[in-house]
């Protein structure tokens, strides 16, 4: 194994061993291949869904997949094409820190589709990452509430009898 060695070394081994090893070896480095991933839009979705659906986005390029964008047209939405290709823009300029658009939008039939490449993992910076605070009350706030009400609640001075 080591003939530059002195003495040179050698190991005894099964050869049959040692090319089930390589042929996995190569298995392995052939599995990393990108899939496609989907993602289906529709022109009239709100902002919140926009946001959720571009964050699965970016979790797919982040993880080295292509993407394939959709955006459906249904019924009257059919007469606003230019519209879906407008959304379709936005989409694209919103992804530009993950991907790269490979073709641009195109219509085919009641939908317009494009697929999205990740640019190289040094470039990739997440815009629509995942927030996580926790959600905190201002205290001084209440306080300040409860001090400034000296009078008697109206409904609980009926029921006691004090008017005032």
């Amino acid at each position: 194994m080591a003939p530059t060695a002195n003495p040179p070394v050698c190991r005894i081994a099964d050869f049959g061993k040692f090319k089930y090893e390589l042929t996995k070896k190569e298995k392995e480095s052939k599995h990393s291949t990108s899939k496609i991933k989907e993602i289906k839009f529709r022109v009239k979705i709100g902002t919140h869904d926009y946001e959720t659906k571009l964050r699965h986005a970016e979790e797919f390029l982040e993880k080295g997949n292509k993407l394939k964008m959709v955006l459906q047209f249904r019924g009257r939405e059919n007469a606003h094409k230019d519209l879906g290709i407008a959304m379709m823009q936005k989409i694209i300029k919103d992804l530009e820190t993950m991907a790269l658009a490979d073709m641009p939008p195109k219509l085919v039939g009641r939908a317009v589709g494009m697929t999205m490449s990740p640019l190289p993992a040094a470039k990739r910076k997440r815009k629509f990452a995942k927030i996580e605070e926790e959600y905190v009350e201002d205290e001084e706030e209440d306080h300040d509430d409860e001090e400034g009400d000296e009078g008697e609640d109206p409904v609980n001075a009926e029921e006691t009898g004090h008017a005032g």
